[in-house]
């Protein structure tokens, strides 16, 4: 992506500052969220008038930890079909694309025209990722009900109950930090090819480290320090 063409409107700020632990998709875990911080050039309550009479938005974005000249590869391999099978890079969301764009459908939940930020929720991006523009989601032209989704048609996504061992539970987290946390938890931020019930599993939330393991359908943490 050439710099001088396109630039960031502004970043998000979420409590993921790393890719592991992300959702895969949008809309998957509702109770993911950030806040889009404009930069200051178009932070101007003007440029969000009337955004407020629209529930959702799209967000077009940058996988900016994917490395920028990467060598361009035509297939992938899909996390859903295992991490065995490849696929053609423009049939996937995979990160691993020509431009790294990423696009997302968000639900607004506050507007603060004061300080020019977004609330959203049903993110699947991390912390600090840099948007490029904000589209306001019209159901009557972008919902399609009839559309097909070829190989993730009849691949549900898998989720996991979760579980705070008592040491796990003396945290400084919120209440509300505890309930995005496990959210994100029972969708199993694993690779798909990873299955070891003795392997103690790390992610950063906040400003906490969470160790956690998985044995069965049962996430269990361990510890967040």
């Amino acid at each position: 992506m050439n710099s001088s063409t396109i630039k960031p409107i502004g970043y998000i700020k979420n409590s993921l500052p790393e890719k592991f632990g992300v959702p895969r998709q949008s809309g998957v875990i509702p109770e993911f969220t950030g806040t889009i911080v404009l930069e200051p050039e178009y932070k101007n309550p003007d440029a969000l008038r009337g955004l407020s009479d629209f529930s959702h938005i799209w967000l077009i974005w940058q996988f900016s930890e994917v490395k920028e000249n990467a060598e361009f590869s035509p297939t992938v391999r899909p996390p859903r079909l295992g991490g065995n099978e490849r696929m053609g890079v423009f049939a996937t969301r995979s990160p691993f694309r020509p431009n790294r764009l990423g696009l997302t459908v968000a639900k607004i939940e506050e507007i603060n025209e004061v300080d020019c930020t977004i609330t959203v929720s049903g993110i699947d991006m991390m912390n600090g990722t840099p948007i490029f523009d904000i589209k306001p989601y019209i159901p009557y032209a972008d919902c399609i009900p009839k559309a097909t989704s070829g190989f993730t048609n009849n691949l549900p996504p898998k989720t996991l109950n979760v579980s705070f061992d008592e040491s796990a539970k003396t945290s400084e987290l919120t209440e509300n930090d505890i309930l995005e946390l496990t959210a994100i938890l029972s969708h199993d931020p694993r690779p798909a090819y990873q299955d070891d019930p003795e392997r103690i599993y790390g992610m950063s939330f906040k400003n906490k480290n969470v160790s956690f393991k998985i044995k069965d359908e049962l996430l269990t943490v361990v510890e967040i320090k």
